[in-house]
């Protein structure tokens, strides 16, 4: 089986076009723009930044052991340095390499665009508003039941991360997954220049980055980037649900498959329950077919997540028979998870980040537990523009049903409480709260037995303080 990985020469071809067989020709073992993060046969790219640039820690990686570094002007290291003007290059290496080019951004993309088309993977790309990361880690888990799959890991899904991912690529992988993310109009379509997908998979269009683009047409324009990028022989597969998606439909040379909530779909779910902690049940019809799946996921929005993957599996050639099985797999809980609290209590931590939408589809699961009492801890939502206010007040009305009592995080987010009270929930049970501190001193004493708190809101909150610190045993170890 060829199972070739990147080696220097790779590298040094892939970003200058010139060929050789240096000796020796070190396999890369991995690319990290950290120099902390360097090993023995690393590669390091020196990538600029406002505060810390990459350039000045080159010869900290070669100490770790990195055999080359990818920068954009002369260094203080020891180092063999290679450009596109060279004569020619060494026939033996005594020394790391610095290979330089322009930008060293887009040497990174060059390079793993260049590696990325050595080999034939199907690549999925997965962008959209909502449940990108969750449906990432979903498809991949059902895809990697039948073929060798690699996936961006966390959020590496930018014009950073998306590259580092492709960078890992060897030719065992069948398939790869790749979440896209974006903060304006054309990265989505850069980071398809690179991957070259041959699915495409949209998930919904919401307010998220409302602030930067201001529209919602414009973050559609945006997201649809992925499908136009797709070619003929490719498929969209698209939420029939959200008319924004489906109307990207006349925007792609690929064929169509809908996934949704409508029997009008090629997959579709009805007969939702939820089972609060335990995950959700649901029948999912595909071709006249029915089959009668429990998936542990969190909350009746989870059953997107559910059929985006299955809609994936199916197009990539898994078996109507084999979906429900690799969809009930448990390690397939994703990135809202259950933890024990303070006295008794369960914590719901959905800290990665927070929308609109996501917010209040975390409320509906919260309404759907069974608990004593039920408490919502909410941070800002950022990014959403001229849709902030109206955002804030719709998760705010949502918080007063599902809620026996709500807090908040930061001024900003103060007028979730206000809105709260205006849709009926008692002045006493809508606390604003401007520290983290003064919320964790509360929450410590508040809650009884089997209480549930959610704790959500924005990554620039860092709600993920209040989870470490109510979630701290004797000495302040976590115990969850």
């Amino acid at each position: 089986m060829n199972t070739r990985h990147l080696t220097l020469a790779d590298v040094i071809f892939g970003l200058t076009n010139m060929q050789s067989q240096p000796q020796p020709n070190p396999a890369v073992t991995g690319v990290v723009i950290n120099s902390r993060e360097s090993k023995p046969g690393a590669l390091f790219v020196a990538l600029p930044g406002e505060r810390v640039d990459g350039h000045n820690f080159v010869a900290d990686a070669f100490a770790a052991g990195a055999v080359g570094a990818i920068v954009h002007r002369p260094v203080r290291a020891d180092c063999i340095t290679i450009n596109r003007a060279a004569p020619r290059l060494p026939q033996r290496w005594n020394k790391p390499v610095c290979i330089q080019v322009e930008d060293t951004l887009i040497g990174l993309q060059n390079l793993a665009a260049h590696w990325r088309r050595q080999f034939s993977p199907q690549v999925i790309g997965i962008t959209g508003s909502v449940g990108k990361t969750s449906t990432k880690e979903l498809t991949a888990l059902l895809l990697s039941g039948r073929y060798r799959t690699l996936k961006n890991e966390g959020n590496l899904n930018n014009e950073i991360g998306l590259p580092l991912t492709l960078l890992q690529l060897t030719a065992e992988h069948q398939q790869v997954v790749l979440e896209m993310g974006m903060y304006n109009l054309g990265e989505i379509e850069t980071l398809c220049q690179i991957a070259a997908p041959d699915v495409g998979v949209v998930t919904n269009i919401g307010p998220s980055h409302l602030e930067r683009l201001g529209s919602i047409e414009r973050i559609a324009a945006a997201k649809q980037e992925l499908v136009a990028a797709l070619p003929p022989t490719g498929t969209a597969i698209l939420n029939i649900d959200d008319p924004l998606v489906m109307a990207m439909q006349q925007h792609t040379p690929a064929r169509i498959f809908t996934y949704g909530l409508s029997p009008t779909a090629d997959l579709w779910a009805d007969q939702i329950q939820s089972e609060g902690l335990e995950g959700i049940r649901f029948v999912l019809h595909f071709q006249g077919d029915t089959a009668h799946v429990k998936v542990p996921l969190l909350g009746r929005h989870s059953v997107h997540t559910a059929l985006r993957a299955a809609a994936v599996g199916l197009v990539q050639g898994i078996a109507w028979a084999d979906v429900p099985a690799g969809l009930q797999n448990h390690q397939s809980q994703l990135r809202l998870v259950a933890i024990p609290g303070p006295n008794g209590s369960i914590i719901l931590d959905d800290t990665y980040n927070a929308g609109p939408a996501s917010t209040i589809a975390a409320l509906n699961l919260l309404q759907e537990l069974n608990a004593p009492r039920k408490i919502a801890v909410l941070g800002y939502m950022a990014e959403l523009g001229p849709f902030e206010a109206e955002g804030h007040r719709k998760v705010g009305c949502r918080a007063a049903v599902t809620a026996n009592w709500l807090i908040t995080v930061g001024p900003r987010a103060a007028l979730v409480a206000q809105e709260a009270v205006a849709c009926g929930l008692t002045p006493e049970a809508a606390l604003a709260m401007d520290s983290t501190g003064a919320i964790l001193d509360y929450l410590q004493k508040i809650p009884a037995p089997g209480d549930t708190i959610l704790i959500k809101g924005s990554r620039s909150m860092a709600m993920e303080t209040i989870v470490q610190g109510l979630s701290a045993g004797p000495g302040g170890e976590a115990t969850g």
